[in-house]
């Protein structure tokens, strides 16, 4: 259960109109809980000040893909001029996330142009992350997708794997036996390092 919490992360108070922030509420929320399902009316946009929360629809296959895996930032702000929400999002690690009113962030934006800036700002973004997820899901190779995972989401080649190889193989489109047999090649050749909770290229 979300246990309720007064903090607005930095980020997110820089982002939002004051007037706005007081009627966000923030929470602590375990591993396993959810903050919304697909096909529900959204309430609410969501900031995660830390922990994971993983964005995932289910495929043809009845698989899980992972549309996002979240550490910061916000999420869900599809939902803004949307009638239901398009995705589940399941918390993954125990995490402290802020919901934002979408009826409220709708009246600021059409009536304050300095928030409306910074918005767009922040999805320009969101629309380059995007994009370099594209590129790396055009990718053939499991290994190549992996490395450039790495480059783009790491820092200086190395990535805390968070909720494990499983849920990253999702993001990277791929089956987690393959990516399990890529990692352990790419150790095998000392191209990579893993150490339980970091990959890293060497």
């Amino acid at each position: 259960m979300a246990l309720p919490f007064t903090q607005i992360h930095q980020e997110l108070a820089a982002l939002l109109p004051a007037a706005l922030r007081e009627y966000c509420v923030s929470a602590s929320y375990a591993r396993g809980e959810r903050l919304f399902s697909a096909g529900e009316k959204p309430k609410y946009m969501f900031f995660i000040s830390s922990g994971e929360v993983l964005l995932e629809r289910m495929g043809m296959q009845g698989a899980p893909i992972v549309l996002q895996r979240a550490r910061s930032g916000i999420i869900s702000e599809a939902s803004l001029r949307s009638e239901r929400y398009h995705c589940h999002a399941n918390v993954v690690l125990p995490s402290e996330i802020t919901g934002v009113p979408v009826v409220k962030v709708n009246s600021a934006l059409s009536s304050d142009p300095a928030f409306s800036n910074r918005w767009i700002a922040m999805l320009n973004r969101e629309v380059k992350r995007l994009r370099l997820q594209c590129e790396r899901l055009s990718l053939h190779r499991v290994d190549d997708r992996l490395m450039h995972f790495l480059e783009t989401e790491g820092q200086q080649g190395t990535y805390p794997l968070g909720s494990g190889l499983k849920s990253l193989a999702g993001e990277l489109g791929v089956t987690h036996e393959a990516l399990y047999r890529c990692v352990a090649s790419m150790e095998k050749k000392g191209t990579l390092q893993r150490d339980g909770e970091h990959l890293k290229m060497i």
